[in-house]
This record gives C-alpha cells, structure tokens and sequence, in this order.
C-alpha cells in the first residue's frame, strides 16, 4: 500500500457558548480546524483532524498546520502509510520540530492501519482497558458566580469532573475557585486550570488560600521550574499540561516527581505514536491522565476516545467529548456523550465518516 494523496480541509468550528476563555485574556470564539484525507492507491483513505487553541496557547496556530502539511506532504507521497514508524522518521526528517502539524498525517495513517487490518484503533493502541471513559468539562474563564451556574447546569447532564479556567487575577482566582467547588459534590472533582497564567508568587497565594479545598492545581506557570517550585509549596495534588510537551519532559518530571497527573494532548506530542508511548509510560510508573487534545471536532473526539479506551480506568483521570461544545457536525460516527461518558466505536481504524458536505472542498492537495 501506497500514500497517492494526502489533501487538506478547513472547516471553522464556532462554540455554543460563544466563546471560549482562558488565562491573560484569552479567547476564542470560531475554533479554525484542519482535517486531513490520506488516499491510498488500494482505495483506502484515512482522515485526522488538528485544531489547535488559538495561537496563544502552545507554539502551534491553524495556519501552522496547513503550512506543515505543505512542507511534509510531498515527502510522503509513495510511502507505506501502515509503516508508521518510517512515516514518522520521514517527517521528522523533512521538517524539525512543530510536531502538532505532523500530528494529523500520523492519526491518519493508524486511521488507515485500522482499516487495513479490521480492527478498531483501541485495539491496536493496547485493546480495550475499558467500556467507556469518564469526561471531564472545561469551564471558561468568568466571573465566579457565572462559572458555579454553569458547573451546576453541566452537572445535570451527567458531568462530575471540571476543570475551571483560573490563571487570571489571584484574588478573582481564590473566589472563582470557593465559588465552583461551593457547589459540587463532595464526590465531584474540581480542577483550577490556570493554564500558566500566574506568575510565582500569584500561584503560591493562590494555592496558600485554597489550601482548605479538595482541588487540583494544573499548570500554574509558564516555565517547568516555576511549578515545581509551587509543586513543592502546596500538599493539593497536581497537574501538569503546557510543559509536558514530549517524552523527554515527561520522564524528567517523572523523575523529579513534579506532578500527580498529567494532560495528554494527542497534537501537542506529534500525533498517536507518541502519545501512546507516554501513555505506557505513565502507566508504567503510576502517573494517571487527562487523554485530550489542543480542540477539534468529531474527528479529534474519536482519537481521543480510542486513546482512553485502551488506557486502564485507573489511569485515564478524565477525557474530553470536544464535539459537544460545537454547533458543527463533521463527521458520522463519531462518539457521543451520555451521562458524562463516552466510548470509542468498534468500527474499524477511527469509526468515523467525514461529512464532505461541512467540510467544503479541500485548500490543498498533494499527489
């Protein structure tokens, strides 16, 4: 089997709640998303989507994808799309480093191992570990009485993990954390995201005045120094996101014991290879984990949901149905959220159909 052409669609995903923000300001009110077709000269096609979080967040922006892809897809054409190990070093070759815009070509090609073979991709990723996975809900950035409304109303549609968008003002901060953990359950979980928007000392008050609290504190601040230094400062569990960004991140926090937990996004790492070789390893030395990625649409929920899937339920800390805070459907089969689950189709590769119709024609294509 042979990679014949790889072409490339954007499709912009605007939000039912308007808009989306986050710490020093942030926002995003239309998602730009990229989806990718990988065609095969035995009439195979495997698909993938990256949606990064606007340009602010990680060293990655949608235009950025689309750029990549053109540097990366040439190199591609002819190649075995099932040897994905040689696609990888392929790309890795062609391109240094921006690994969210490989991530895509890489989804697409176990997309097409999945087919190819007959098998689900939670089988191929270590087999089923579980049913179906616990969601968690991102709750934008607010003032605090506007997020505890919104975790009450998410609560009722079967939610019981949250993760409350802080990195803002510190004093705002302590209230909006009192406020939203005011209302759950005391069985709920409460995450204080502030997506490394405090500075040292805004986190250490921060954490100091939450202490009382059962919350997790995730990725206080920009660098990874900076939070081990608030890891070493607070007994509240603790996660960690924008940092982990590879491997070799992930064993040296491993090493350093600099976190409870961490956020894997599959983009963020360079596509499903990776992300599931710092699965394993997390597992491996007891590190339980948000499975997510950067945003998407049906096609980014159905990676997702494969990942968990094959994650034991006593390491997948939570996971994220993107596909429900959209207005847009892309594509048929993805999954669904019911009573704040979700769970990865039987269907061969991903389990999914794109819906051209949504997706319009392609920007790019390459052959």
């Amino acid at each position: 089997m042979k990679i014949s052409a790889i072409n490339v669609y954007q499709v912009d995903l605007p939000l039912k709640e308007g808009r989306y923000s986050w710490s020093n300001g942030n926002f995003v009110e239309v998602f730009d998303s990229t989806v990718v077709e990988v065609e095969t000269d035995e009439g195979l096609k495997g698909y993938a989507e990256c949606c990064p979080l606007g340009s602010a967040y990680l060293p990655s922006f949608a235009r950025g994808v689309r750029a990549g892809l053109e540097e990366l897809s040439p190199q591609l054409i002819g190649r075995n799309p099932l040897n994905i190990g040689d696609i990888n070093r392929v790309m890795d070759a062609a391109l240094r480093g921006h690994p969210y815009a490989k991530a895509p070509i890489d989804i697409a090609c176990w997309d097409l191992l999945g087919k190819a073979t007959g098998q689900p991709l939670f089988t191929l990723l270590g087999g089923a570990a579980q049913d179906d996975v616990v969601l968690y809900r991102a709750i934008s950035q607010e003032a605090p009485e506007i997020m505890a409304g919104k975790i009450e109303g998410y609560a009722a549609e079967g939610y019981t993990k949250f993760q409350l968008k802080v990195g803002g003002n510190a004093n705002d901060d302590i209230e909006r954390i009192r406020a939203t953990r005011a209302v759950l359950k005391s069985t709920d979980l409460l995450v204080a995201d502030a997506n490394t928007g405090w500075n040292r000392h805004e986190a250490a008050r921060v954490v100091g005045a939450v202490a009382d609290l059962d919350v997790y504190i995730e990725q206080p601040c920009l660098t990874y120094e900076e939070c081990l230094s608030i890891r070493r400062r607070t007994t509240l569990p603790f996660v960690l996101d924008e940092v982990i960004d590879g491997p070799n991140m992930l064993v040296m926090g491993i090493a350093e014991d600099a976190m409870d937990c961490i956020n894997l996004k599959i983009s963020k790492v360079g596509g499903l290879t990776r992300a599931k070789l710092m699965r394993d390893l997390c597992v491996a030395h007891g590190i339980p984990m948000t499975i997510e990625d950067t945003w998407g649409g049906d096609i980014t929920t159905a990676a997702i949901a494969h990942l968990a899937r094959s994650t034991p339920a006593e390491f997948t800390f939570s996971a994220t149905d993107f596909n429900s805070y959209g207005t847009v459907d892309i594509a048929d089969g993805a999954p669904k959220r019911v009573n704040g689950r979700m769970t990865a189709a039987d269907r061969p590769g991903l389990g999914i159909e794109p819906i051209f119709d949504a997706l319009g024609a392609p920007v790019a294509r390459y052959t």
